[in-house]
């Protein structure tokens, strides 16, 4: 049987690597993903098969091997990439992260009717640039 993992997509420049490095106790580089990597913990998911109706179908598919999915949104561009009701498909809980979450609250609600839109529930995850305590809850919680 495959060890089931956390499955992070989200938009380009969203924060999903450095989430992804800080899931796996990772301190290197950070570096853009091209495939799918698979790290200890986590499948980082490249941006462009959000961005790309037509790679959906392999979201889904890596689907199989996830436990949790994380949908990361960038609040200080918070631009929808993906359908209605998207979320849906999943029999496993997706989870709403808004990452650089520091002042723009007008982004903020901006990304939690993005995340509502793909039919993530609340409550979301918040974390704010440079935050252990934010990016700390959402490891107990992933990894709990």
């Amino acid at each position: 049987m495959r060890k089931k993992r956390i499955m992070v997509v989200g938009p380009s420049r969203s924060g999903k690597t450095t989430i992804v490095n800080y899931l796996n106790d990772y301190n290197g580089p950070l570096k853009r993903t091209a495939d799918v990597i698979y790290g200890e913990n986590t499948m980082d998911i490249p941006s462009s098969y959000m961005e790309n109706a037509w790679m959906y179908k392999h979201i889904i598919a890596l689907a199989q091997d996830a436990k949790k999915i994380v949908f990361v949104l960038d609040s200080k561009n918070p631009k929808e990439v993906i359908g209605d009701g998207f979320s849906k498909l999943f029999n496993i809980e997706v989870i709403g992260v808004i990452n650089k979450a520091d002042s723009n609250y007008e982004n903020i609600d901006k990304c939690k009717q993005s995340l509502k839109r793909i039919g993530i529930v609340e409550p979301y995850f918040l974390i704010r640039e440079n935050s252990e305590v934010d990016i700390k809850k959402l490891k107990e919680y992933l990894l709990k």
